[in-house]
C-alpha cells in the first residue's frame, strides 16, 4: 500500500518539477508550435512536455527495480520508448514526413517483438485459446502503431491525451494490480508523471506534450496493455486492451472511414476529430476535455467490468453496440446541440467564438516573447 503512494507521488513531483524547465529549454531551442491552420491555440507553445513526462517515468521506474525485480521485458519498453521520444524531439525540432514517422514507430514496435512482449493468443466465445502462430508479428505491430498514433491523433486541445493517458494507465493497474503487481505500479508510474505534467497542459495550457509526448505515452499504453494479462476467457484478447483505450482507438477509426468515403488520404489531417466537433458546437476547450474525459472513463470502467465480472458472451454484443451509438451520437452532433438548446441547455457557441477570437489577439504578441 505503501508503495501504490509513493511511486505515483515521486512520478507526479518529478514531472510537476521538471516540466518548467523544459519549457524554458524548448523556447531557448525553438521547439514552438506556431499558431495556424488547423491549430485552435492563438500563440506560439513550447513542445518539450513529453521529455519531462518520460525523465519522470523512467527516474521512478529504475528506483522501483531496486526493490522489485524485473524482467528483460522492461529493457525492451526503456528501448522503445527512447526511439519514439528520440524520433517525436526530431520532429517537434525539425519536423518529419508522416512515412518517417510511421517507420520509427514499427521500428520501436519490433524492439518490443524482440524482447517477447508480443499478442501471442486469442481466445473466443466457446473455444480454447488459438495461438496467432505467424499473425503474431503483424498483430501486434499493427496494435502498437495504431495504438501510438491513435493516442497522437486526440492530442488536439489542451489535456486531452494527458488525460486520457492518466484514465488508460489508472485502468490497466487496477486489471493489473492482483497478478502482475509491477507492472501495476509502473502503470501507476506513468499515470502520475502525466499527472504532473496536467497542470501546465490543462487549457490554458504553458506547454504543450509535443510528438515526443504523445507518441511516448501511446506507445507505452500499448505495451501495457499487451503485458496485462485478462482474466475474461470468453472474450477475445483484445477486447480488454480496446475497451481501456476506446476513445482514441473509436475516434481515429471514425476519422479514417470518413475520409476514406470522401476519397480523401488517411493521412490527410482535417478537422474532423470528436474534439473538433464538439469545439465547433462552442463547447470551449475545458468543456470538451471534460466531456471527452468522462468517456475515456466510461470506456476505462467497461473494461475493468468485462475483466472482473462474469458477463460471459453478453460483452461481445455490447461493445460493437456502444460504438455504433458512439458513432451515431458523432455524425448526429450538431443536432444533439439544437435539442438540448431546445430544452433550455445552453451550450453557449458564442463562447467558443470568443475564445477563438481572444486568441487571434494573443498571436502576434505571444511571437514577440519568443527569443530570436
Amino acid at each position: 500500500m505503501l508503495q501504490l503512494f509513493l511511486v505515483p507521488a515521486l512520478a507526479f513531483m518529478l514531472a510537476f518539477s521538471l516540466t518548467p524547465l523544459l519549457r524554458r529549454l524548448a523556447l531557448r531551442v525553438g521547439a514552438v508550435d506556431h499558431p495556424g491552420g488547423r491549430k485552435i491555440h492563438g500563440q506560439a507553445m513550447p513542445l518539450l512536455g513529453g521529455v519531462a513526462v518520460y525523465l519522470a517515468f523512467w527516474i521512478t521506474a529504475a528506483l522501483l527495480l531496486i526493490f522489485i525485480p524485473g524482467s528483460e521485458k522492461l529493457w525492451g519498453l526503456f528501448w522503445g520508448s527512447s526511439l519514439i521520444l528520440a524520433m517525436g524531439l526530431y520532429d517537434d525540432i525539425k519536423g518529419l514526413s508522416y512515412k518517417a514517422k510511421l517507420a520509427g514507430q514499427f521500428a520501436a514496435a519490433l524492439i518490443l517483438l524482440a524482447y517477447n512482449i508480443r499478442i501471442e493468443f486469442i481466445t473466443i466465445p466457446f473455444r480454447e485459446m488459438v495461438f496467432l502462430g505467424i499473425f503474431v508479428v503483424p498483430l501486434t505491430l499493427l496494435w502498437v502503431v495504431g495504438v501510438t498514433n491513435a493516442l497522437n491523433l486526440t492530442d488536439g486541445v489542451d489535456g486531452l491525451a494527458t488525460g486520457i493517458s492518466i484514465i488508460a494507465a489508472a485502468v490497466i493497474c487496477a486489471l493489473a494490480f492482483g497478478d502482475f503487481p509491477l507492472l501495476a505500479l509502473l502503470a501507476l508510474s506513468l499515470a502520475g508523471a502525466a499527472l504532473g505534467f496536467l497542470p501546465h497542459n490543462f487549457s490554458p495550457a504553458r506547454i504543450f506534450l509535443g510528438d515526443s509526448g504523445s507518441l511516448f505515452l501511446g506507445f507505452m499504453l500499448a505495451a501495457f496493455s499487451i503485458m496485462t494479462v485478462t482474466k475474461q476467457a470468453t472474450l477475445t484478447a483484445l477486447v480488454i486492451p480496446v475497451m481501456i483505450l476506446g476513445l482514441p482507438i473509436f475516434d481515429t477509426c471514425y476519422v479514417m472511414w470518413r475520409r476514406l468515403r470522401n476519397h480523401r488520404s488517411i493521412f490527410q489531417a482535417d478537422n474532423g476529430h470528436i474534439h473538433h466537433r464538439l469545439l465547433d458546437m462552442g463547447l470551449g476547450p475545458r468543456r470538451t476535455v471534460l466531456v471527452l474525459y468522462g468517456g475515456s472513463i466510461y470506456f476505462g470502467a467497461a473494461a475493468i467490468a468485462f475483466a472482473y465480472f462474469d458477463l460471459g458472451t453478453t460483452g461481445l454484443y455490447l461493445i460493437p453496440l456502444v460504438f455504433v451509438c458512439f458513432a451515431l451520437l458523432l455524425r448526429h452532433l450538431e443536432s444533439v446541440g439544437a435539442f438540448l438548446a431546445g430544452v433550455g441547455i445552453s451550450i453557449n457557441p458564442a463562447r467558443g467564438k470568443r475564445e477563438n477570437t481572444a486568441e487571434k489577439f494573443g498571436k502576434e504578441k505571444s511571437q514577440r516573447d519568443l527569443p530570436s
